[in-house]
């Protein structure tokens, strides 16, 4: 994977991180208020699952398409273009009345976030040194999850005493945030224009900030941004078939919650926004203390191990949630649920910053969004019929034990895929072989990072770390990389 040759642009990463805090803090205020709108309107588990899936489905049926905008198409261009089209669709939802117009502008909406979450995901590793990339994803990640945070408080504030246009208005507003991080962020990938020499390492070609950007032929005559599919490397399908499974059995939770805490468990509005805000607030704790160990995992198979790990945390956090009989008890438990969470968007991040070469970086995140994505539909539409059928408490409990029996089920198949790389590593070690040959024999190709001290680098010695971009969220740019606890 690619970084920029000269020193980071903390401006440019300040930019992007104050957008995403902004953006996201409206993008949950306008989730939560219309979720508590629906549930105090009398609709059903069918309604919220209907709204869910509408802000869900364009991330994963356009992913092939916005993946290769993200590495064709100008950054600057497609910021300011998405973010001027979401504000006028949120503008417009605001006023719409009528369920069927609502689902449809919400569908619409999330067309412009399945755009600029792979800019925007793509934008933060181009801005920095591989050094600095912990740092600034961390960053990143801190903006989204306060604007996370402070969303569904506010609403469950708002909500009750002005109703849900309001939350909606401010949503709007939050896209223009978007549409000025377009505007002031020097750093561009995709497209073509001239050259910025401090970006392409002296290069003054005048096409791109990266050579490669566009596919562009590597060392030795490759193309490894043309070629690079998600299927050839095993250790990447593991994490996504694995993420992917756990988000599908716990997924439900996102639509059972709103009814569990009001009604089972009684709580207000505001009450449900600090309960669903606690999780969040676990996601930036774990962040950040998981940004820090993951610079001891130099062995990516024990990466995506540590991941599952924290994932199963997650699920035994939704389980013993079933318990509570209080709502204010949620609090300690989502905290730590989301800890777990944070720590694994972690090493997801850190896996693809290592793994996916810099030309196909907009796809990557399109393609495991859209994954993501995919397998939360399934959970959005699965808690929508069984809220027909049985009460909300026993089916958090469902959701729990469900999510804890897929991380077991994966366990096995993991560790083979950990065994089969380390195997095309020793193989490259001792034949001396390019280890793009040793991954086709193994069933692995078209990286362009090599074994380096038994790490998985684009450089000798490069210590590459990333933080995820928090929930799961069709609303919130560079969403998709966390549990399906929190995929809203």
């Amino acid at each position: 994977m690619s970084f920029t040759s000269a020193s980071t642009r903390w401006a440019d990463v300040w930019f992007a991180t104050a957008a995403r805090g902004i953006s996201s803090c409206g993008d949950f205020l306008a989730a939560s208020a219309l979720t508590l709108a629906l549930q105090s309107a009398g609709a059903g588990g069918l309604a919220v699952s209907g709204l869910l899936l509408a802000a869900t489905l364009p991330l994963v049926a356009l992913a092939p398409l916005t993946g290769r905008l993200a590495d064709r198409v100008d950054s600057r261009h497609l910021l300011v273009g998405a973010g001027l089209t979401q504000a006028g669709i949120c503008l417009a939802l605001a006023y719409a009345d009528h369920p069927v117009v609502v689902i449809g502008l919400v569908a619409l909406l999330s067309a412009g976030l399945a755009v600029t979450q792979p800019v925007l995901s793509a934008l933060v590793p181009a801005m920095v040194r591989s050094e600095d990339l912990p740092r600034a994803s961390a960053l990143n990640q801190t903006a989204g999850t306060l604007g996370a945070l402070a969303g569904p408080a506010l609403a469950g504030l708002l909500v009750g005493e002005f109703g849900a246009r309001l939350p909606l208005l401010i949503d709007a507003g939050s896209y223009l945030a978007l549409v000025a991080a377009g505007l002031l962020i020097r750093t561009r990938r995709g497209g073509v224009r001239p050259a910025d020499p401090a970006l392409t390492g002296g290069d003054t070609t005048g096409r791109r900030v990266d050579p490669a950007a566009d596919g562009g032929t590597a060392a030795g005559g490759a193309s490894p941004g043309r070629d690079w599919r998600l299927r050839r490397d095993p250790l990447l399908v593991a994490m996504v078939a694995t993420l992917a499974g756990v988000i599908g059995a716990v997924g439900a939770i996102n639509v059972v919650e709103v009814f569990f805490i009001r009604e089972t468990l009684g709580s207000t509005t505001t009450v449900y926004g600090l309960v669903t805000g606690a999780w969040t607030l676990g996601i930036l704790i774990g962040a950040w203390i998981f940004a820090r160990l993951a610079r001891r995992f130099a062995d990516d198979g024990a990466l995506l191990g540590a991941g599952l790990a924290l994932l199963g945390g997650c699920c035994l956090m939704v389980l013993v949630s079933a318990a509570v009989p209080s709502a204010l008890l949620l609090v300690p438990i989502w905290l730590v649920g989301g800890v777990a969470n944070g720590g694994d968007n972690v090493f997801n991040n850190l896996l693809l910053a290592r793994r996916v070469p810099e030309a196909a970086r907009g796809r990557a995140y399109a393609v495991f969004g859209a994954a993501v994505q995919g397998a939360a539909m399934v959970g959005y539409l699965v808690g929508g019929l069984l809220l027909a059928v049985a009460e909300p408490r026993p089916l958090v409990a469902t959701c729990g034990v469900a999510g804890v029996l897929v991380v077991a089920g994966f366990a096995v198949p993991l560790r083979r895929a950990v065994r089969a790389e380390r195997a095309a590593v020793r193989r490259a070690t001792v034949t001396g072989k390019p280890v793009d040959e040793e991954w086709t024999a193994a069933g692995r190709s078209g990286t362009t990072t090599r074994p380096t001290e038994g790490r998985w680098t684009d450089e000798p010695g490069a210590d590459v770390g990333s933080t995820g971009p928090g929930r799961v969220d069709p609303r919130s740019p560079g969403a998709g990389l966390a549990t399906g606890r929190s995929a809203r």
